[in-house]
């Protein structure tokens, strides 16, 4: 027997299904673990990866760089 992939599916806070490449807004202000630092509600996050985990994705954007952001946070933009 073969094992099926599992494909895991990434939604937003709207629950629209979010896909590498896409671009994303964040609906509220988040602080940076770690960091001083808060991205603000609004920043508009490019070019995402998405992570196996089925809650994360990494991207680039408006002053975030290589940073991990759970997509219930997140809206399609």
């Amino acid at each position: 027997m073969e094992d099926e992939d599992d494909v895991v599916v990434i939604k937003d806070s709207n629950g629209n299904t979010l896909s590498k490449g896409d671009s994303v807004v964040v609906i509220k202000d988040l602080k940076v673990k770690g960091s001083s630092s808060v991205v603000k509600r609004g920043t508009k996050v490019k070019n995402i990866t998405l992570e196996d985990d089925g809650e994360h994705i990494m991207g680039v954007g408006d002053g975030v760089k290589g940073i991990a952001l759970k997509a219930c946070f997140l809206k399609k933009a």
